[in-house]
């Protein structure tokens, strides 16, 4: 069955890497995303450079894409190899990127992906002011979701410090990245 699941999942990134259609994109994406959330995948999912196709695809114009993308990138983070690997290819920074994004699903995969991807040596990227910022406006957010999301985020990976900082910039300044619809 191991071979198997290599080949099936060696299929799916051929057919994302040929096919013009943004439809079969999308599909293609969505599975690969729900198989790196089994860490039984992690080994070939690595082998087939399905995380520099999650990280190439965080740029990509299609909102759904880059949806699935983050998620994909979420569920392979917990392991760490895949942590140590996102971090090593710079992957923080797209990442943070996805906190921007208008879609709600993006933006929780992204804020959880940053919570995952925080170690001792990526803690000062992962909590830049800037994100600490966006948390902030987050936890005031309509949505449950999201809103304990970013206070959990505040609460456990951001020092008082960093927090109150954030709070004394964001008086003064008007802030850029608008809150995810619903």
């Amino acid at each position: 069955m191991e071979l198997g699941r290599l080949e099936y999942l060696q299929a799916l990134v051929t057919e994302f890497q040929v096919t013009d259609s943004t439809e079969a994109k999308e599909q293609v994406l969505a599975n690969l995303a729900n198989f790196a959330y089994d860490p039984r995948n992690y080994e070939h999912l690595r082998q087939l450079q399905v995380l520099d196709l999650f990280l190439d695809t965080l740029t990509e114009d299609s909102e759904t894409l880059v949806e699935f993308a983050i998620g994909g990138l979420c569920n392979l983070c917990l392991d760490k190899t895949n942590k140590d690997y996102i971090l090593e290819a710079n992957g923080v920074e797209p990442v943070i990127n996805c906190l921007s994004s208008s879609n709600e699903e993006t933006v929780m995969s992204a804020v959880t992906t940053l919570m995952y991807l925080t170690t001792p040596q990526s803690r000062q990227q992962t909590t830049a002011l800037p994100v600490v910022e966006c948390m902030l406006r987050f936890s005031l957010s309509a949505s449950r979701r999201l809103s304990n999301l970013a206070t959990v985020f505040l609460e456990d990976y951001c020092t008082p410090q960093q927090v109150e900082e954030a709070r004394n910039l964001s008086k003064h300044t008007a802030v850029g990245i608008p809150l995810p619809k619903d």
